[in-house]
Formats: C-alpha cells, sequence, structure tokens
C-alpha cells in the first residue's frame, strides 16, 4: 500500500494532485503494474476523486500509466531495456541542444533558470522529492526551449518523465541530492560563460547518471555505465 500524504488544498489541486502522482511513479512509491483507483488514491491523499482522476489521464498521456476499464490504471511497467531505449533516445536530443543554445539565451532568462535551480536546491536539502522533481522538470524544459523547437522540448520533456528513478529517495535521504541538485547551477554557469562543449558534457553525464545512480542509488553503476571520456559527478 503507498504511503502517499496528505496534501493542503492549494490554489491548483490539479496540478498539484499530478505532481504528486508523477513523483510517486518515477521514484516507485507506486509500484509498477499496480491497479489503483481514483477514490482510494483521492482517499489518501485527502480530496476528491475528481482531480486524482483528472490527474491520471495526464499520466496516461504521458505514458506513465494505462487506463484499465471499469478498474481504475494501472502504473505503466519499464524493462531495463525500455529505460536504456528512453536513456539512448535523451543522449541523442539534449546534450547536442547545450551546445546548439550557447549564445541563444536571453540575459534576462539566466534569472528565471537560476531562481529554478534554487528550488530544486531547496526541494534536495528539504528532501522534498515532489518539489525537487517538479523544478528539475521545468529548469530543463526552460534550457531545451531556447532551441526554439517546440517538438524537441516536448519529447525530451516527454522521456525525462518516463524516466525511474528508484534511488533517488535514498540519496535524498543520504544528503547526496543536494551536490546533484547545484549541479544544475553549474549548468547555468557554463550556458552562460558559452562553454557549449562543457554544457554538452555535463548533460551527458546527467543522462547517464539518471540510468545509474539515480536510478539505484550506487555510486559504482554510475561511473562504470557513464563515457570515458565525460567528467564524473552527479547528476544536474
Amino acid at each position: 500500500m503507498s504511503t502517499l500524504s496528505q496534501l493542503k488544498r492549494p490554489m491548483n489541486l490539479r496540478e498539484t494532485v499530478l505532481d504528486q502522482l508523477r513523483t510517486a511513479i518515477i521514484t516507485g512509491e507506486l509500484a509498477e503494474g499496480v491497479l489503483v483507483s481514483a477514490p482510494t488514491l483521492g482517499q489518501q491523499l485527502g480530496v476528491s476523486a475528481t482531480p486524482v482522476r483528472e490527474a491520471m489521464m495526464d499520466l496516461a498521456r504521458e505514458g506513465l500509466v494505462e487506463t484499465v476499464k471499469n478498474k481504475g490504471f494501472r502504473v505503466t511497467q519499464m524493462s531495463e531495456k525500455d529505460l536504456d531505449d528512453l536513456a539512448e533516445i535523451r543522449q541523442l536530443l539534449e546534450p547536442p541542444t547545450m551546445r546548439d543554445i550557447v549564445g541563444r539565451i536571453p540575459d534576462e532568462a539566466f534569472d528565471e533558470l537560476i531562481e529554478l535551480a534554487d528550488r530544486c536546491a531547496a526541494g534536495a536539502a528539504g528532501e522534498d522529492l515532489v518539489e525537487y522533481l517538479r523544478n528539475d522538470r521545468a529548469f530543463h524544459e526552460r534550457v531545451l526551449s531556447f532551441a526554439g523547437n517546440r517538438q524537441l522540448t516536448d519529447l525530451a520533456t516527454s522521456l525525462r518523465s518516463r524516466t525511474r528513478l528508484y534511488g533517488i529517495t535514498a540519496l535524498a535521504h543520504e544528503g547526496r541530492l543536494t551536490a546533484s541538485a547545484h549541479e544544475h547551477h553549474e549548468l547555468v554557469r557554463l550556458l552562460r560563460d558559452g562553454d557549449g562543449a562543457g554544457a554538452e558534457a555535463l548533460m551527458r553525464s546527467h543522462i547517464g547518471h539518471a540510468r545509474s545512480l539515480w536510478a539505484t542509488g550506487e555510486q559504482r553503476t554510475a561511473e562504470a555505465s557513464a563515457p570515458a571520456d565525460t567528467p564524473q559527478g552527479e547528476a544536474t
């Protein structure tokens, strides 16, 4: 049984429910293959079934759950091969884009990126994975947007959301996620300094960690999977 905690009623309840459920799936709190119902999840969250059902339909469009007629929703199962394939596609899309956007980010936009990076760091420090992953998603989506290719941004964001990060909870408890979070600031610095090669290398490292360190919580696996010419370190 999931240990989802009750929510305070925010201004945008649907978005908050969506973030909570997306995080629960990405971190494995809601396990793959498990059948869940909107009323049951709503009771756990302290809300009605309606915003939960709406959020689950959004997650179905993202590929995180599938609808089961007259029963509810089932968390989509992802094999190791599936996750490897997602990471491979992300490596083709995101790192080269970091090099391409150098010089295309307006000066005033860096303040926005730093604010998102600060929120990621605060979420990591507070072991608030909902806050962390919400702002991590927003940060990378905003960075990619400077490529001026909506299709690329949407695809990369979708692939990021479908990645499973079952080791991230342990990293947060151990305080290791805080170091990872601060590398958002490093990416901003590289982009601001015009270091496209450095930004590309950092993003390659990040995606490698998403399939290793963040997935398992083990540094050894992450180091083994990173490309030889990529600097070792935490994910962004």
